[in-house]
């Protein structure tokens, strides 16, 4: 909710062609296949194998579990065989995110202020 519904109406309203799948998806494999670029925020590890991929896709995974006590994505290191390129967990999309939730919180703070929020031009 915090990420997948989001995204998928983003992408959606930038013309994009979006299949939405989730924890519950009876047919991960047969979902995903066709797609260009998987995003996973499911937050199951391992969830995005070499078993339900296709070669050459991008996936960029948002997904933030703990193994054993280390910080992992939903992307499983099997998919390295067949994906054309994997973000990492963590450092991947993480500060990403951490970005967006300050820049949000600025704009709320404006808005809640009714003051004009000032262009930013950050180099």
């Amino acid at each position: 909710r915090l990420v997948g519904k989001p995204l998928f109406e983003m992408l959606l309203a930038k013309g994009g062609t979006v299949t939405l799948c989730h924890s519950k998806t009876k047919d991960l494999k047969k979902s995903i296949s066709t797609a260009d670029v998987v995003i996973s925020a499911v937050g199951i590890a391992g969830l995005i194998n070499d078993e339900n991929i296709t070669q050459g896709q991008v996936l960029i995974d948002v997904g933030i579990n703990k193994v054993e006590g280390k910080l992992v994505g939903d992307v499983s290191k099997s998919a390295e065989s067949k994906a054309k390129i994997i973000t990492p967990v963590p450092g991947g999309v993480g500060p990403l995110t951490v970005m967006s939730l300050i820049t949000n919180t600025i704009d709320a703070a404006y808005m809640q202020n009714n003051l004009e929020r000032p262009i930013w031009n950050v180099k």
